[in-house]
């Protein structure tokens, strides 16, 4: 079960540090790379930036579950 969640863990660390530098900051990012530097004059952000920042949260929460859990079972392990 602890091998499982750490590969789990592995795998959204990784996917979290891609979407992170896909997002746009200051000067561009690597989402202008797949299009996503065209911004909607009416909404602010395009559909898809805001589409990437769910996705990032939604990573970013199962990453921290993962690391909760990993916690909690190596405590009752030892």
């Amino acid at each position: 079960m602890v091998l499982g969640f750490s590969i789990a863990l592995i795998v959204f660390s990784l996917l979290l540090m891609l979407l992170v530098l896909m997002h746009k900051g200051k000067g561009g990012g690597l989402s202008d790379m797949f299009g996503g530097g065209m911004q909607s004059s009416v909404g602010g952000s395009s559909v898809a930036e805001r589409n990437l920042d769910r996705i990032t949260v939604v990573i970013g929460v199962l990453w921290i579950a993962c690391i909760v859990v990993l916690g909690i079972l190596m405590k009752t392990n030892s």
